[in-house]
C-alpha cells in the first residue's frame, strides 16, 4: 500500500459502519413486570374477565408478538419469584426461597442484568424490588423501600442508586414508576449502547388503592363470580386450612373501611388487621352470609381490576415512547407478573398455591425482527427460563448453572414443548395465609402435588376434564397406574434440579428463620 493513511482512513470507516450494523443487530430489552397480576385479568388471554375489564395496551404487546399461555413459576410468592426470574435458578439454589425470616436476596451471585451489563449494556431496574438487599448489576436503580420494601401506592419511598432516598408525594407508584422509566430512557441513559431496562411495579398487589382517575370504573352494578366461588374444598385437606378466604380473611384496610376518629398507631393497626385471622367482621349488622361475601368480593375485585387498569396506562405509554422513538423493532418486549393470582377462585384471594390461578403467569413478547405478530404458544415455560432466553436473544453466553432453558427457538416458531413438566416448591408456613409447604409437578394435562409440612396428602387433578381443579383424584384406584408413573418423573425432576433433600430438611428450610433488612414483623399486608 502506496498511501498507509488513506487504508487507515478505509480501515476506520470500514470498522464503525461494522459496530453500527452490529449495535442495530443488538436488541433492546424492556422487562416490564408487575405483582400479583392474573393471567384472567389480562385481556389477551380471553378469560372469564376479559370483556369486563380489557387491556388494551398490554395486549398491544401479544398483537404484536407472541402471547405464552402457559408459562409458570417455581415458587409462587414476590420475592422468591424475583429471585429466580433474576438467577434463573429455583429458589433453593439462589438461596431466597420465602419472603417470611428467610432472610434477603444474594446480590453476589450472577443475574442476568450482571451479564447485560458486562456485555456493554446500560442496564437499568425501576419500581419495585422486593429482595431487600441493594440491586446489583445496575448502571442505574430507583427501587421502593418502604412498606416492608414493597412501596406504597402513595408517597412511595425511592432508593436511589443504592444511596439517596426519595419521597414521590406527586404521583400514584404506578403513574411514577412509568415517569421515572420514561425519563431514565430519554435523558438519563447512553443511547449509544443497547439497554436493558427492568420496568416493575407495585400493582395490583394489595392492599389494591387504585388511582383516582380510575375509581369510577366497574361502578355499575356487580361483577360476575368465578365457577368455583363457592368452593366448599370437599377432598382437599390443605385447602380446608388456609386463612386466604374473601369471605372469612380480608382485614378492614382490604376493603377501605375507615376506622374511627382518636385511634393510637397501634390501635388503629389492630383496627386495619383485623379480619387477618378469620374475625368475624360486617359494615353493617343487616349484611350476613352469602350477601356478606358478596360485599367483601365487589370492594376487592373492582378495587383490583382498578389497579390494573393503571398498570395497563402505564405500558400503554411505555409502548407509545418505544414507536415515537423509532425503537419499536429493535426492542424485545415483555409483559409478565411475578406469580397469578386469586380473583375468588376456590372463594380466594392471594396467591402460594400450585393450583392454576397463582401457578400460572402472564408472559407475552413481542420483536418483530424474529417474532410472527399475534402468535399464540402453549409449550410449558417457567420462570427460570425468562433468564437464559434473554441472554440468548442478546447473544449473550448462558451460564452452565443456570437451571432454565432459553425458549429462544420457540418464539420463532411452534417447536416442541421445552420440556414435558415443570416441578414446583412452595416453602413458606404459617405467615401470612397458613398454606401447607407442598411440591409437585405440572404436565400439559395432570398435575400431582404432595403437601408435607405437618400433613401428608396427596393430590392429583385431571387438567382436560377438571381444569378448575375440585376433584382430587389421589384415592380413585383407576389413576394407581399414572400416579407411579408422575412420582417416578418428579423424583427425577427434584434430582435434576438439585431439589432431592428429605422431607425434613424441607421442613427446616421452612422453619429456618433469618431477620431480612426490611423487618415485615408488623406489616399487615403482604
Amino acid at each position: 500500500m502506496k498511501n498507509p493513511i488513506f487504508f487507515l482512513i478505509i480501515l476506520f470507516i470500514s470498522l464503525s459502519f461494522s459496530a453500527q450494523k452490529d449495535n442495530t443487530d443488538t436488541p433492546n430489552i424492556v422487562f416490564i413486570m408487575s405483582d400479583d397480576h392474573a393471567v384472567s385479568a389480562v385481556s389477551a388471554y380471553k378469560d372469564w374477565l376479559s370483556e369486563i375489564a380489557p387491556t388494551p395496551n398490554i395486549d398491544r404487546i401479544a398483537e404484536k408478538g407472541m402471547l405464552m399461555t402457559r408459562t409458570f413459576n417455581t415458587n409462587s410468592i414476590c420475592g422468591p419469584s424475583r429471585a429466580s426470574i433474576l438467577t434463573g435458578k429455583y429458589s433453593h439454589v439462589n438461596g431466597f426461597f420465602k419472603n417470611e425470616k428467610g432472610g434477603d436476596f444474594d446480590g453476589s451471585q450472577m443475574t442476568f442484568p450482571k451479564l447485560f451489563q458486562k456485555s456493554g449494556y446500560q442496564t437499568a431496574v425501576i419500581g419495585k424490588w422486593h429482595l431487600g438487599t441493594t440491586p446489583t448489576g445496575f448502571d442505574y436503580s430507583k427501587v421502593m423501600i418502604n412498606w416492608g420494601g414493597q412501596g406504597t401506592y402513595f408517597n412511595p419511598v425511592f432508593l436511589v442508586n443504592g444511596k439517596d432516598t426519595i419521597v414521590e408525594r406527586q404521583r400514584h407508584s404506578s403513574a411514577q414508576v412509568a415517569h421515572d422509566a420514561i425519563k431514565w430512557l430519554d435523558e438519563k441513559r447512553d443511547k449509544k449502547k443497547p439497554f436493558m431496562l427492568m420496568y416493575q411495579f407495585k400493582a395490583p398487589h394489595r392492599p389494591w388503592q387504585p388511582d383516582e382517575e380510575f375509581k369510577s370504573l366497574f361502578t355499575d352494578g356487580d361483577l360476575p363470580h368465578p365457577v368455583n366461588f363457592n368452593d366448599d374444598y370437599n377432598g382437599r385437606e390443605a385447602a380446608k386450612k388456609q386463612w386466604m378466604e374473601i369471605e372469612n380473611h380480608m382485614n378492614r384496610r382490604d376493603l377501605k373501611i375507615d376506622p374511627p376518629e382518636g385511634l393510637s398507631r397501634y390501635e388503629l393497626n389492630e383496627y386495619y388487621s383485623y379480619g387477618n385471622q378469620g374475625e368475624f367482621w360486617t359494615p353493617n349488622d343487616t349484611l350476613q352470609g352469602a350477601a356478606l361475601k358478596n360485599w367483601k368480593y365487589q370492594r376487592y375485585i373492582k378495587d383490583y381490576l382498578r389497579c390494573v387498569a393503571g398498570v395497563d396506562k402505564a405500558v400503554g405509554k411505555m409502548l407509545d415512547y418505544l414507536e415515537e422513538n423509532n425503537l419499536s423493532e429493535n426492542t424485545v418486549v415483555i409483559y409478565t407478573s411475578d406469580q397469578g393470582f386469586y380473583l375468588g377462585e376456590h372463594g380466594w384471594f392471594d396467591k402460594r398455591w400450585m393450583y392454576e390461578e397463582s401457578l400460572k403467569m402472564p408472559f407475552l413478547i413481542s420483536y418483530p425482527k424474529i417474532v410472527e405478530p399475534e402468535s399464540i404458544n402453549s409449550n410449558l415455560l417457567l420462570n427460570i427460563d425468562f433468564a437464559p432466553t434473554l441472554l440468548d436473544l442478546a447473544g449473550i453466553d448462558i451460564p452452565k448453572d443456570m437451571q432454565g432453558q432459553s425458549f429462544l427457538p420457540q418464539l420463532k416458531s411452534n417447536f416442541d414443548d421445552v420440556r414435558d413438566a415443570v416441578y414446583y416448591h412452595y416453602y413458606e408456613y404459617p405467615k401470612w395465609h397458613m398454606v401447607q409447604p407442598h411440591y409437585g409437578i405440572r404436565t400439559s394435562r395432570y398435575k400431582l402435588i404432595h403437601f408435607y409440612y405437618d400433613m401428608d396428602e396427596w393430590e392429583l387433578y385431571d387438567l382436560e376434564t377438571d381444569p378448575n381443579e375440585m376433584n382430587n383424584l389421589y384415592a380413585n384406584s383407576n389413576y394407581y397406574t399414572l400416579i407411579k408413573k408422575l412420582k417416578k418423573r418428579l423424583k427425577k425432576l427434584q434430582r435434576q434440579y438439585k431439589d432431592d433433600m428429605t422431607l425434613e430438611e424441607m421442613r427446616e428450610m421452612t422453619d429456618m428463620v433469618v431477620e431480612r433488612i426490611y423487618n415485615e414483623e408488623n406489616l399487615n399486608t403482604r
